[in-house]
């Protein structure tokens, strides 16, 4: 099973380009997850409100990506 980066790794080898691959990794994970779970509660249980809310967290985890990207916080930016 492969891991999810958490850039260990490649901070060690100084790499800002592995830096930055491992994050859109983990984030295009998390994204990933939400949909899934807003997808899967709404044809399993029949809970329609699950997809809103589901697109509701994607859209605080890119905001919050934006902001801690526009403010530097991230080394692939």
């Amino acid at each position: 099973m492969a891991r999810v980066p958490d850039g260990r790794l490649e901070r060690q080898l100084g790499s800002r380009a592995m830096e930055a691959d491992a994050f859109h990794t983990t984030a295009c994970v998390w994204l990933s997850l939400a949909t899934l779970v807003g997808i899967g509660l709404n044809g399993a249980l029949g809970w329609w409100w699950a997809d809103p809310i589901a697109a509701l967290v994607i859209a605080v985890l890119v905001v919050k990506e934006g902001v801690a990207t526009w403010r530097g916080e991230h080394p692939c930016c």
